[in-house]
């Protein structure tokens, strides 16, 4: 099993535009080995969103997610 690369603020000063299109593609095709793989692309779309919105903008609704009732 491959170590999953640490979220710092190095690697998401690291992402450009391409870098977060072939994310996003990841994330919208969603077809990972694990679930875990998956989460870690949108814990690092997540940061991004945070600490760079114009790069995460158009991509956003990737990390938005639908309010859901429990009952």
């Amino acid at each position: 099993m491959t170590d999953a690369p640490t979220i710092t603020a190095e690697l998401i000063a690291s992402l450009d535009e391409a870098a977060m299109a072939a994310l996003a593609q990841r994330l919208e095709e969603d077809d990972y080995p694990s679930p875990f793989a998956g989460l870690q692309d949108w814990h690092l779309l997540r940061a991004v969103a945070i600490h760079r919105p114009e790069l995460a903008r158009p991509y956003v609704h990737l990390v938005d997610q639908e309010p859901f009732d429990e009952d």
